[in-house]
């Protein structure tokens, strides 16, 4: 009688280690070095998915922290190996970088957290798959889901984090090649970048002291 053997589920997001899932991740990588830029000199965190490589990279020389996520056993590795919550103070990061990681599972633990990391003002740039774009086909069965923009912003709100109207699109229409911006229709472009900010509200500032002038007394 064979022996018993377990098995482990695999990780939908080691689809983006493949040739199709390759070329998305390196369409990505020039603005991807910018958005962990744009906040310098402020600490940032970069979460990218297994099939990630370091070796080409958008990682600046400044101080941050690069992560790769497993979706299957929810486990963070990189500079730190680690699950949520997140190592790190609260709000002691400036720019946030989720590359396609949110792609798989329920994205409120992983949001609430950058959340909480992130300091007032602090910006999120999400790479996410795009539902409508031809590429879908390049994905099916991998267990990915991929979500419209009107469950992005849900998403975002719910974690308390202002989502920006802008969306950029990246990566192939068909053919697994990262195009050129600006070659094939955006709109169909295999995935999305959505941007959004911590708010924080002001303080109500205090009443204005009421000042009542009487004449001087006459000498």
């Amino acid at each position: 009688m064979p022996a018993f053997a377990f098995t482990r589920q695999p990780d939908p997001l080691a689809w983006f280690g493949t040739g199709h899932g390759g070329s998305i991740l390196t369409s990505e990588h020039a603005r991807l070095s910018q958005a962990l830029t744009s906040r310098s000199p402020q600490p940032w965190l970069w979460v990218a998915p297994p099939g990630s490589d370091p070796a080409q990279g958008a990682a600046p020389a400044t101080r941050g922290v690069r992560l790769q996520a497993d979706a299957t056993s929810r486990r963070l590795t990189g500079h730190v190996q680690c699950g949520l919550p997140l190592p790190l103070p609260t709000e002691a990061v400036g720019a946030i970088v989720l590359q396609h990681v949110l792609d798989a599972g329920d994205p409120q633990p992983l949001l609430q957290e950058c959340a909480r990391v992130l300091e007032p003002g602090g910006r999120l740039w999400l790479f996410v798959l795009n539902p409508w774009s031809p590429y879908r086909l390049r994905w099916r069965g991998a267990g990915l889901v991929p979500r419209t923009l009107g469950q992005w912003h849900l998403q975002l709100a719910a974690a308390g984090l202002a989502a920006s109207p802008h969306v950029l699109h990246y990566g192939p229409v068909w053919r697994a090649v990262p195009d050129a911006p600006g070659h094939g229709p955006a709109p169909f472009r295999a995935a999305r970048l959505l941007e959004a900010e911590k708010r924080v509200a002001g303080l109500i500032p205090p009443a204005p002291v009421a000042r009542a002038w009487r004449a001087a007394p006459a000498a």
